[in-house]
């Protein structure tokens, strides 16, 4: 009996083809399993991590009830932030400052004075400062959340369970 027959079988059995091909399935199987990889991406090796705060302004958010959505975003003290339109994932929620509608009242005397807006339909707007907190990579172009360079005018958008709006970044830290 030969070891190779015609039509490339060993022991008139087994087809060399398919040897080859269980022992290509073996080894990935080995080397996906088994072998011990690097523990993250060759492009984040010696990157400067720090944590970064960013201030949001919101302005003109229609809501029925402002002071239920800023109690809402302070409870749950994170909030899932997409930055151009890519998810990031969450940041810590530091802080919520609302900010007062006024309109500048002319005094008698020439000077101005900026007073609560008695228009009623102001009672459904929000303005409102929001600081966001997280690590961020530095790099020679400022902090980097995901892959996106976080500067001031920056569109983001963030998200909670009854939430979703866009605003932009007014201020970027880089703390210590």
């Amino acid at each position: 009996m030969a070891i190779l027959d015609s039509k490339g079988r060993l022991f008139g059995k087994l087809s060399v083809l398919d040897i080859g091909a269980a022992l290509v399935i073996l080894l990935a199987v080995i080397g996906v399993f088994l072998i011990p990889g690097g523990g993250g991406s060759v492009a984040q090796v010696g990157v400067n991590t720090k944590p970064v705060e960013v201030d949001l302004i919101v302005r003109g958010l229609t809501v029925s009830n402002p002071p239920t959505l800023v109690q809402a975003i302070e409870e749950a003290g994170k909030t899932s932030l997409i930055i151009r339109n890519q998810p990031h994932g969450e940041v810590n929620v530091k802080g919520i400052q609302t900010l007062p509608r006024t309109v500048a009242v002319p005094q008698p005397d020439g000077s101005v004075v900026a007073e609560p807006d008695p228009r009623p339909e102001l009672n459904f707007t929000l303005d409102m400062l929001i600081t966001l907190e997280d690590n961020a990579q530095i790099v020679n172009g400022g902090p980097v959340f995901g892959n996106n360079r976080i500067k001031i005018g920056t569109p983001i958008e963030i998200e909670g369970l009854t939430y979703r709006f866009n605003t932009s970044v007014v201020s970027v830290r880089i703390l210590e």
